[in-house]
């Protein structure tokens, strides 16, 4: 599992910058769901080859007793339950004040590792701007800048070795795992009837399936076999409404959703056709695209629909979810079994492109033609040179094309690119990433 990293302080102390620095290393931000209270985001970040997910948490007020602030102080605890490590940020401008006290009661008693951590210590002497902190008693603080980067990365370092040790060993648990077979998340909002489409794959009630949105509270693994294939289902708790993630023993329910897109082989990403695409299902969907998964798109609930109302969820999915092209869209019933067997078909069909082996001189005779059909523009006098490709990576395919002043190269012909591989190789069901490598001009130094 992604080691998981709980920013926390009062409000104004830097959280927010550090969580965007953190989540900016995979150029994306992937979260602020809106099924959560607001100041409580999710994201995905990575130190070198270290991926871990980070929780942005709200200004922390633990004794407020109603409005807003109790609010957020509820999503605040609810962040350090999931975590396996808290990074506790104060002010080095401001100094210790009464309520990083009350912080620091509040996370003694919760029993998570944490990191005292003083930020905006830009300029400032390490004796100075950290002597306040010491009488809070977690041990010496680490100093960092998170508006200039200063510190970050060692202190992510540390956090994750600390997050790793928390976790518990499950090298030969995940090795069990993987010689199941194609490991297949199915996500979804709660209620969309994810459980009862296990059910329905594996002929038999293995997951409890209620007409009550919550049911599943944690990430659950099946193993499957199906036509002679072997498979791992993962039933996941539903990403709760605002509002809704309360209850502790909900409390794992996003991070472990989070963390099984992340180690799936192929998400099925589960709409409910009785209710509008939302924002929520375009962000786990942005999610599911961030991490490189192949995809699914189930869209359940589908008997029973009049013909308007097929067109016009199949209007809103195509405005809402156009940036999920490369994937393929099934109509089902999860309940009567319809669509169920090309559901599956899909299934093994985006395994394959994700995991697929392009051989160098296929790359590169694709790479040709394409270039051949439409050559990249120039940028001034210069005319980007792609001389060759390669697969630098699986799950997903990633196509390195080396040439000279690629950097003039711009993002509509990427896209052109991607879409001309993407049809040359049958790649449906995955993202595909392309990656470009300038080589260096022998003659830059040289004079007339």
């Amino acid at each position: 599992m992604k080691p998981v990293i709980a920013l926390v302080g009062r409000p104004n102390v830097g959280k927010s910058t550090l969580f965007n620095r953190l989540t900016r290393s995979r150029d994306a931000l992937v979260a602020d769901l809106p099924g959560l209270t607001r100041d409580r985001h999710y994201g995905e970040g990575r130190i070198g080859e270290r991926p871990f997910l980070v929780i942005d948490t709200g200004g922390f007020e633990p004794v407020a007793k109603t409005g807003i602030m109790h609010e957020m102080a509820k999503q605040t605890k609810q962040a350090v339950a999931e975590a396996d490590v808290v990074i506790f940020i104060v002010d080095g401008r401001q100094g210790m004040t009464p309520h990083d006290k009350t912080i620091t009661d509040f996370l003694r008693k919760s029993g998570r590792s944490v990191m005292l951590v003083v930020n905006k210590a830009e300029g400032m002497k390490y004796t100075s701007v950290t002597a306040d902190f010491y009488e809070l008693g977690l041990g010496d603080p680490y100093v960092i800048s998170a508006a200039h980067g200063d510190g970050v990365m060692d202190l992510v370092d540390e956090a994750l070795d600390i997050a790793e040790k928390n976790q518990p060993a499950l090298e030969e648990e995940a090795l069990e795992v993987q010689q199941r077979g194609v490991k297949i998340a199915i996500v979804g909002r709660p209620n969309v009837g994810k459980s009862t489409l296990v059910n329905t794959l594996l002929g038999e009630e293995r997951v409890i399936a209620f007409d009550m949105p919550g049911t599943t509270r944690d990430s659950i693994e099946i193993p499957f076999e199906r036509d002679g294939r072997h498979y791992t289902l993962i039933d996941t708790a539903g990403i709760r409404r605002r509002g809704k993630v309360f209850e502790a023993i909900e409390k794992f329910s996003v991070v472990k959703t989070l963390q099984s897109i992340s180690e799936a082989n192929v998400v099925l990403l589960l709409l409910d056709a009785q209710q509008d695409i939302s924002e929520q299902d375009a962000h786990i969907a942005g999610f599911i695209l961030e991490s490189g998964r192949a995809l699914v798109v189930g869209v359940n609930k589908w008997d029973g629909l009049t013909s308007d109302q097929r067109d016009a969820i199949k209007m809103d999915i195509e405005r809402k979810l156009n940036f999920l092209s490369f994937a393929k869209y099934h109509f089902i019933s999860a309940l009567k079994s319809t669509g169920i067997g090309p559901l599956m078909k899909s299934i093994d069909s985006a395994y394959a492109a994700a995991m697929i082996k392009l051989t160098t001189p296929r790359l590169t005779r694709a790479l040709i033609e394409a270039v051949e059909h439409q050559q990249p523009r120039r940028k001034g006098s210069i005319r980007p040179k792609l001389r060759y490709a390669h697969q630098g990576g699986q799950n997903p395919p990633i196509v390195v094309i080396h040439g000279n002043a690629l950097e003039a190269i711009d993002d509509n012909y990427k896209r052109y690119l991607e879409k001309h591989f993407r049809e040359t190789f049958s790649l449906i069901g995955t993202p595909l990433r392309i990656e470009l490598r300038s080589g260096k001009n022998p003659f830059a130094k040289q004079s007339d």
